[in-house]
């Protein structure tokens, strides 16, 4: 049987990701989400935080750099990789995720916050009413 190293996760930025290129000119951008779990201790339920760090490689990850900011939610469909190395004669190791996709979602840094400083920039207000100009076909006195 094959082995199998697949991992999917979905979290919020908690820092703004890192773009950087490799020697050869390979665009790298590294980030860290937060995972949260729900636990019950005793009568109580309590949230815990897993941390993971993000390797995105190549066009991917230049596109999505602006968009990787902290609290931003995102969706991330990778595999498991261990780098090993020495330091002062203590092996060291640290697992990241490379990521193979990364998809934006809803919520967190770039989101409304953005939106509401473009529509200030236009002068509209996210919390203004809009007027329709459709008609939806109900009368504007509804009697419940």
């Amino acid at each position: 049987m094959a082995d199998i190293n697949h991992v999917v996760l979905i979290g919020r930025l908690t820092r703004d990701a890192e773009l950087k290129y490799t020697s050869g000119g390979q665009a790298v951008c590294k980030f860290s989400i937060a995972v949260n779990r729900r636990k019950k201790s005793g009568d109580q339920w309590e949230d815990e935080a897993n941390y993971f760090d993000i390797v995105l490689w190549g066009k991917q990850g230049e596109s999505l750099h602006p968009y990787l900011k902290k609290g931003k939610m995102v969706g991330v469909d990778g595999e498991l990789r261990q780098d090993r190395w020495q330091q002062d004669g203590q092996n060291r190791s640290k697992i990241e995720i490379v990521a193979g996709y990364v998809q934006l979602l809803g919520g967190g840094a770039g989101s409304s916050n953005d939106r509401q400083s473009e529509n200030s920039r236009d002068g509209s207000s996210q919390d203004a009413p809009r007027e329709s100009s459709r008609d939806d076909g109900f009368a504007d006195d509804i009697p419940f």
